[in-house]
């Protein structure tokens, strides 16, 4: 080769090899530069960014790692970066990377990390690949996100929509969940039976307005306390006898309002929810404190089985509010099983109920009026009023013929209520047309006009509106009206005494009346039940029971007064017995009020009254 070629091929040799130096100085000063910023950006990030190989050892972490999980860098190259990681989620880790090094870039995955103090935390991590000179991936940069206070939220929100704020028991949501769960499970396996107790607190609705929703709402969670106490076996004297399979999986929750319902698995018997329902309502039947006070509570329950031939889980729920219901008209304080009959029984009182609503909207409630006369002289002392219903089938009736349903209304509570306006309004027109002042007027009135809190006081707005004084007006309770709550019917009858309103015990001398009501509340009167008046003319037994009633009024110094009175022989009885006032079909059956005004204004009438009178 000529010494000119060779030197140019040396010296192109030499700029190529210049040249490549160069490249791979200046390669060199581009990967450090990069390598400095991504650990400025690493060290600076919030979140912790690894650096790993294929094999999972970590080549880098950034300081995040010891501010989040405790861990020092020299820690961390001593451990894999899998060990760490929670067993249950190592899978789904490993399945990530492995996406990750044949894609170059992983699928976002949530996973537990161990924290150096034990404690688990959530990270949200994200691999991305970085492909060596071959374009082979030949590590993995893993950004790793503490996601563990967001996962907590999530979790207490997830919680609180199945569970009630004031308890902490399982809410309405949960316990339909439930129930559809065993409805569905009966079904595929029929010998898998379960039963729902639905209780629910006696009075509760009053115990609020007397004492306050705040002390109202202590007990609630009280009562949630001492019930799952008992379901979990921590109360060992209330469980004693139930079977820990009815137990084992019993389902607690709170409807709502004052309801709870417990869902029992492994029922064979309808005893053995029967024994359940028991022990429960005696569970939460001593006194509870709160704020100073304190407070008994009785729960009534209602019990359905799954026995089988049930077209939805609602159907089961439905059986066990009307045993609810059922044990409710029975006074309370009890359980109740579901059965056919009961199921009879709903139906009808639905059916009552809508027609009283219906007959309330059609304004087919009117007020009749019966007389209360002196047995002696035979003058007319007063009226009760009286509510009829101007039935379209059966005409002209007594709307309490139907029954407990009826008496128990929320259209007869409000009628009743009108009953005492309408009696008021009537009275003061009487005594402008007679001016008789001592004429007075009684009204009955039911629990459910007494629950109302708007009672009284829209009581003395109508004595107000008419002028009346309290002592005109009577008022006839049973002594089941007021001994339901004692303590809320001491405070509401103590406040219409002082309004001189007066109380007048009604159908005394009954399985339903008893000397505790005498004491207790500040009656003025005893009214004799009709029963005993039917039965003095052929049984001597009901004269002397009488008697003694009226002995028991002179005592006491109440007035007494009888209710059907429909024989002259039976106003004899009476007289000689010592009553002076009654009322029947003897003297007059319950009439309008232009009648009764007709009544008043005519004394041709009074004197035949006078006359009937022995």
């Amino acid at each position: 080769m000529a010494p000119e070629w060779q030197s140019l091929v040396i010296g192109g040799l030499t700029l190529l090899v210049i040249a490549q130096w160069l490249r791979m100085r200046f390669n060199r000063v581009k990967a450090n530069r990069r390598d400095e910023l991504f650990r400025i950006v690493a060290e600076n990030a919030a979140d912790m960014i690894a650096l790993v190989d294929l094999k999972g050892r970590r080549l880098y972490n950034s300081p995040a790692y010891k501010r989040i999980l405790g861990y020092s860098a020299a820690e961390l190259r001593e451990t894999s970066s899998f060990e760490q990681i929670h067993p249950d989620d190592r899978f789904k880790v490993l399945e990530a990377a492995r996406e990750a090094r044949s894609t170059g870039a992983g699928k976002k995955v949530e996973y537990r990390i161990r924290h150096k103090d034990g404690s688990w935390r959530v990270l949200e991590s994200m691999a991305s690949g970085i492909r060596n000179e071959k374009g082979e991936v030949s590590k993995l940069v893993i950004v790793n996100r503490d996601i563990t206070e967001r996962k907590c939220a999530e979790e207490r929100v997830l919680h609180n929509s199945f569970r009630d704020g004031l308890t902490g028991l399982a809410n309405r949501r949960l316990f339909l969940d439930r129930l559809h769960h065993l409805f569905e499970r009966s079904r595929r396996s029929p010998a898998r039976q379960y039963a729902l107790l639905i209780a629910d607190l006696d009075h509760f609705r009053a115990l609020n307005e007397s004492m306050g929703s705040a002390i109202g709402d202590e007990v609630l969670a009280e009562i949630g306390r001492k019930l799952e106490r008992y379901l979990r076996g921590e109360d060992t004297v209330s469980r004693h006898d139930e079977g820990s399979s009815v137990l084992e999986n019993a389902v607690l929750s709170r409807m709502g309002g004052d309801e709870f319902t417990i869902l029992l698995e492994g029922v064979s018997d309808p005893s053995d929810a029967m024994r359940v329902a028991e022990r429960v309502a005696a569970t939460v039947s001593d006194p509870i404190a709160v704020q100073g006070h304190e407070v008994r509570v009785t729960l009534s329950l209602g019990i359905a089985l799954n026995t089988g031939g049930h077209q939805g889980p609602e159907e089961v729920l439905q059986e066990a509010e009307t045993a609810l219901q059922r044990a409710k008209a029975l006074g309370g304080g009890r359980c109740e099983l579901f059965s056919e009959a009961m199921h009879m029984r709903a139906v009808q009182q639905l059916r009552l109920e809508a027609d009283l609503l219906a007959a309330q909207a059609n304004h087919q409630f009117r007020v009749h009026y019966q007389p209360m006369v002196c047995l002696r002289t035979g003058r007319i002392t007063g009226f009760e009023a009286l509510l009829r219903w101007q039935h379209p089938k059966h005409g002209l009736v007594s709307p309490f013929q139907f029954g407990a349903t009826a008496a128990s209304s929320s259209a007869l509570a409000a009628a009743g209520q009108q009953v005492i306006v309408e009696a008021c309004r009537q009275l003061k027109s009487w005594t402008a047309e007679t001016g008789d002042l001592e004429l007075t007027i009684s009204a009955n009135v039911s629990a459910g006009q007494l629950d109302d809190a708007r009672f009284v006081g829209e009581l003395e707005r109508a004595l107000g509106e008419n002028g009346l004084p309290g002592s005109r007006l009577r008022l006839e309770l049973t002594e089941t009206a007021v001994g339901a709550d004692p303590k809320r019917m001491e405070a509401i009858l103590g406040h219409l005494n002082r309004l001189r309103v007066q109380l007048v015990l009604d159908d005394f001398g009954t399985g339903n009346s008893s000397l505790i009501g005498l004491r207790r509340f500040p009656f003025h009167a005893v009214k004799i039940d009709r029963s005993l008046v039917a039965a003095m003319s052929a049984d001597r037994g009901a004269v002397e029971i009488v008697e003694v009633i009226l002995m028991l009024a002179r005592q006491l110094k109440l007035e007494a007064m009888a209710e059907g009175i429909e024989s002259a022989k039976q106003c004899e009885y009476l007289l000689h017995l010592g009553c002076e006032f009654g009322q029947g079909y003897l003297f007059s059956p319950p009439v309008d009020a232009e009648t009764a005004s007709q009544l008043l204004r005519s004394p041709g009438l009074q004197r035949g009254l006078a006359k009937m009178a022995p």
